[in-house]
């Protein structure tokens, strides 16, 4: 086989083999302090997130990972819904629904029992 052979097919392996090594694997990412998986509290799944500060945001994202049961989350969730729908009302602005609940995906990663 030529050497040229060789390289393209080092590099096609190469190519393929990167997706998989980037993939976290157990223990990685952030679901959470000692957590594992991928989980994060942003823009895109947290209802009122636009209408709070960054403090706000922080104590937000403690709290949720703060819960041990799936009611505890439930409530809280119900709670901060309501408190941000109040701010967006004062605002004049309306507040969009979540397109995850994030109690529910904290509980089937085993998160929440």
């Amino acid at each position: 086989m030529k050497r040229s052979h060789i390289a393209l097919i080092a590099v096609l392996a190469a190519t393929i083999a990167a997706p998989v090594t980037a993939q976290m694997g157990p223990g990685m990412g952030g679901m959470g302090p000692g957590k594992s998986g991928r989980f994060a509290f942003n823009q895109g799944n947290t209802p009122g997130w636009s209408l709070m500060s960054p403090e706000e945001r922080a104590a937000h994202r403690d709290k949720m990972w703060s819960f041990k049961t799936y009611d505890d989350c439930k409530a809280y969730q119900a709670e901060h819904h309501k408190a941000m729908e109040a701010k967006a009302k004062e605002q004049g602005k309306t507040l969009p629904a979540p397109r995850a609940n994030a109690c529910d995906r904290m509980k089937g990663s085993g998160m929440l029992k």
